[in-house]
């Protein structure tokens, strides 16, 4: 019956004709892919955008299919188990088919330049449009192949299974009011349920549904009832999340080793005095370690302490240590010791590095029956979960932070609010109705049917920055419109946001550009 269950869709029908695959769960592989939201991929952003520069850098189509391999790896390995075969049916169940699903799906509602894009449009989803939501990439992902989509045999959404719905749910939670308690006021809360410090009341960093979805998480989530807790995640969401970890840790660094930005003598310096000072680094006090920051070995000494307060079920000083060790000699001392300079044996090595890499993460994962708040019941070993944090943080530390990557984005970000702006101007300006492209003007309507009735049943759930009770129709449409201008700005490339800036600017005489949009 739970296995029924699991294969259940949203609209209850069967596989269409036009479906080639007879497991229901490859039929949803199959949609995904055949997505034009997962087509747009290839055009948006991972870290940073390699149009016009020639950069062969990660996109979020190459990012997901990467995450999607590991996925896959990852759920046959843990079904070849034996031991394993009682707990993972216990838990709900652990498909390579619905990890590899839910992996190409995560990434679908990345906005143009991927992370930036995702920060500038929360906060003019809910600064400017008073949606109490806002927006957020994952929660974008389900809203896709559970409503904006068209493709699926319904006209709306994907019309996905159960099983992977749920497996798409990294963070299963809204922002605000699903479930109750509502996991950010646990002692303990999940990763990415807390509320962010310089913003009390806001709701969760990050969730995976809006409120309008609400009903598809409810039953996406029935057959998992009674196995796991309402906040923790599927098998094969942790499965997938934790494939997403793998890929990022490593794909990263390859781009940026291979455009020459990760430098052997800074990230030697920093790895390098931290491994020989590391008992006088531990001994500084807070504001001792900042005024340092700046110093080769501070910052690392930073992470350390980050992670004892966040991850102290896990996190283990010796690990730690071990783990730096092993990133010096394999990264450091190994692969950018020698310049990439596009030769055979760069290439070579390269390749060397992220297929011995990952193969080592995907070995590593292991279950958790009873995992706590902080993890997913599928995770790395001790040794490798460390080494994942001291990879991430050299991507973090000498790519994220640098000033070129920032000047960059600053300008990408104005260029989103701008567009927001002009679109919100378009679309209130009644002379134009009649000419909003259609697939904005299908947007609204879908917001304000969805909104209507939210008003009608749900009201508490409509409050947001810049509306309050009651909910009337002018307040309804006013959502509707920003939502429906989030949406499409959303569904947009990097190139496609830019030449629909142009045009809407006026800084283009060309009449047909290459903004199409979905």
């Amino acid at each position: 019956m739970h296995h029924d269950q699991r294969e259940v869709r949203r609209s209850g029908a069967a596989e269409s004709a036009a479906d080639l695959a007879t497991s229901p769960f490859r039929v949803d592989r199959d949609r995904v892919a055949s997505s034009p939201f997962f087509a747009r991929l290839g055009g948006v952003t991972q870290v940073v955008s390699s149009t016009g520069s020639g950069l062969l850098v990660h996109n979020r189509l190459t990012h997901s299919l990467k995450v999607a391999q590991a996925a896959r790896a990852i759920a046959e390995r843990l079904g070849s188990r034996p031991e394993l075969e009682t707990v993972l049916d216990k838990l709900g169940g652990c498909e390579p088919d619905v990890a590899e699903a839910a992996a190409l799906a995560h990434d679908l509602g990345h906005p143009p330049f991927g992370h930036l894009g995702e920060q500038v449009l929360d906060r003019l989803a809910r600064n400017r449009f008073g949606l109490p939501d806002g927006f957020e990439g994952n929660a974008q992902s389900f809203r896709i192949i559970t409503t904006t989509d068209v493709r699926g045999p319904s006209g709306l959404g994907l019309d996905l299974t159960a099983a992977v719905r749920a497996a798409l749910l990294k963070y299963p939670w809204t922002r605000r009011s699903y479930p109750q308690p509502h996991p950010k006021d646990l002692p303990v809360p999940p990763r990415g349920a807390a509320e962010p410090a310089d913003m009390p009341g806001t709701g969760s960093v990050k969730f995976s549904a809006y409120v309008t979805e609400l009903d598809d998480v409810v039953q996406a989530r029935a057959p998992f009832h009674g196995r796991i807790e309402s906040w923790q995640q599927t098998v094969e969401a942790s499965v997938m999340d934790t494939a997403d970890d793998i890929a990022y840790a490593i794909h990263d660094l390859e781009d940026f080793h291979r455009v020459g930005v990760l430098q052997h003598a800074t990230v030697s310096a920093e790895l390098g005095e931290w491994r020989t000072k590391a008992l006088e680094l531990a001994g500084l006090t807070r504001p001792e370690l900042q005024a340092q920051i700046r110093r080769p070995g501070r910052s690392l000494e930073t992470l350390r302490r980050r992670l004892h307060a966040k991850d102290s079920w896990v996190m283990d000083d010796e690990a730690f240590a071990a783990a730096v060790v092993k990133v010096s000699a394999e990264l450091v001392d190994g692969l950018l010791a020698v310049p990439f300079d596009g030769s055979v044996e760069s290439e070579q090595a390269l390749a060397s590095f992220s297929a011995r890499w990952t193969r080592r993460l995907v070995d590593a994962v292991r279950v958790l029956e009873e995992p706590t708040p902080r993890s997913g019941h599928v995770v790395l070993a001790v040794p490798q979960w460390h080494e994942v944090q001291v990879l991430k943080f050299v991507h973090q530390r000498f790519v994220l932070l640098r000033p070129d990557l920032a000047l960059h984005q600053r300008g990408q970000a104005r260029l989103i609010t701008a567009l927001v702006e002009a679109l919100e101007q378009w679309v209130t300006d009644r002379h134009e109705a009649n000419r909003l492209p259609r697939r904005l003007h299908d947007l609204v309507e879908l917001a304000e049917t969805e909104y209507a009735g939210l008003a009608r049943t749900e009201p508490s759930t409509l409050v947001g920055a810049t509306v309050e009770m009651p909910i009337g129709t002018d307040e309804v449409r006013a959502l509707a419109r920003g939502r429906a201008v989030v949406d499409f700005v959303a569904s947009l490339t990097d190139n496609q946001a830019a030449a629909l800036l142009e045009a809407l600017s006026g800084r283009t005489g060309q009449l047909w550009t290459d903004a199409f949009v979905l």
